[in-house]
C-alpha cells in the first residue's frame, strides 16, 4: 500500500529529507553513521529525517546485527507521480486549446 501523495510531499518538502532519500537513492544501503558524516546533521537529526521518511514508504532498513541500513523505496514515489500526471494532461489540453486559438488568430 502506498503513501498518500499529501504524505509523501510532506516527507520530501524538507531539504535535508530531499537530501537523504536521494543519496540512498544514488548509493543504496546505507547506515545511519554513512549518511551523517557527509551531511553536516547530527545522528539523532538523520534518525528522525529517516523515521519521516520511512513513515512516508519512501526508506526501509534492513537490521543486520547492530546496525541498520537503510535504502530508498522509489515506488513510493508513485502516488506523487499520479498526482501530477492529472495535471500534466490538464497543462497539455489548455496548451492545445491555445495553439488552436493562436492558429485562429494568424491570418
Amino acid at each position: 500500500m502506498h503513501a498518500e501523495p499529501t504524505a509523501v510531499l510532506k516527507a520530501l518538502s524538507d531539504p535535508t529529507r530531499r537530501a537523504i532519500f536521494e543519496r540512498l537513492s544514488r548509493d543504496g544501503e546505507l547506515t545511519v553513521h554513512a549518511l551523517t558524516d557527509p551531511s553536516g546533521v547530527s545522528q539523532p537529526a538523520v534518525s528522525k529525517h529517516l523515521s519521516a521518511l520511512k513513515l512516508a514508504g519512501l526508506v526501509r532498513g534492513r537490521r543486520d546485527g547492530r546496525e541498520t541500513y537503510y535504502s530508498a523505496e522509489p515506488k513510493a514515489l508513485a502516488p506523487l507521480v499520479d498526482w501530477m500526471s492529472v495535471y500534466s494532461t490538464f497543462w497539455h489540453n489548455r496548451f492545445d486549446s491555445l495553439e488552436t486559438l493562436l492558429e485562429r488568430m494568424d491570418p
